[in-house]
């Protein structure tokens, strides 16, 4: 493990209240084919346990994916917290979530992004509580490129949705949503000196831009990014959490001598 990043995860574990925020896909899962079939590392579904059972230590997964599935797919329950839909929906305030004209708005969103990938082979569309998403990774580049194309001039041109492009996906809600404005949230409610932020994907680039000085913000895999650190995969994120864990245990076990 990089020195900088070992000093880093030393310094968050003798926090007195700590978050730790993570994506979900390709951070703690492996990308797949089917993203139905995603399913956390085991050393890091380990560590998210650890880390949420100890005192001041928050465990937050903030994904891109709509709550229900979240939930379905990550195996994760209270004490840890589900932050869906890039920030639109929490595990803790899931009723009362869209007025009726934007259940209005979310109908005719989705009506209309079905007539436009009807018949696209490789190209699937996600039905989520805010909107819906649009997936390209299983399309030809052609198609992709096309679908794309026809779902930015149109659906994502309207007034009133908010799009969020991320790897060979675009998602449409019909609420303003970020994961930074996510993190933000998260950071109020729990009162956190100091968060620990991990994710790959562009979409993931707002929250890092909201961390504050003390923070940690680790990128997963390639790419341009704001994060201070860098790890290959999500093998090596599961290493950072152990770390994390081990260091949080030990500085718990100090304060208790």
């Amino acid at each position: 493990m990089p020195e900088p990043l070992d000093a880093a995860l030393d310094r968050l574990a003798g926090a007195e209240r700590l978050l730790v925020a993570l994506d979900f896909d390709g951070v703690l899962a492996p990308i797949v084919d089917v993203p139905s079939a995603a399913r956390p590392l085991p050393a890091s579904a380990r560590a998210i346990a650890g880390l949420a059972g100890l005192a001041g230590t928050t465990v937050a997964l903030v994904s891109g994916r709509g709550l229900a599935d979240l939930r379905a797919v990550s195996g994760f329950g209270p004490p840890a917290v589900l932050v869906g839909s890039h920030g639109g929906e929490f595990s803790d305030a899931e009723d009362g979530f869209l007025d009726e004209a934007q259940r209005r708005r979310r109908e005719d969103l989705i009506a209309e992004l079905e007539k436009l990938v009807d018949g696209e082979p490789g190209v699937a569309l996600e039905r989520k509580p805010a909107g819906a998403a649009v997936h390209v990774r299983n399309a030809e580049p052609a198609v992709a490129e096309r679908v794309l194309a026809a779902v930015r001039s149109g659906p994502a041109a309207a007034p009133g949705i908010d799009p969020t492009e991320g790897k060979a996906v675009i998602d449409l809600a019909v609420v303003e949503v970020s994961k930074g404005a996510a993190i933000d949230v998260l950071r109020e409610r729990t009162r956190a000196e100091v968060v620990l932020f991990a994710g790959d994907d562009v979409t993931d680039e707002t929250a890092f831009a909201r961390l504050h000085p003390g923070d940690v913000g680790i990128k997963v895999g390639e790419g341009p990014t704001a994060a201070a650190h860098r790890v290959a995969d999500p093998a090596e994120m599961s290493e950072v959490l152990t770390r994390l864990l081990d260091a949080r245990r030990d500085a718990a076990g100090r304060a208790e001598a």
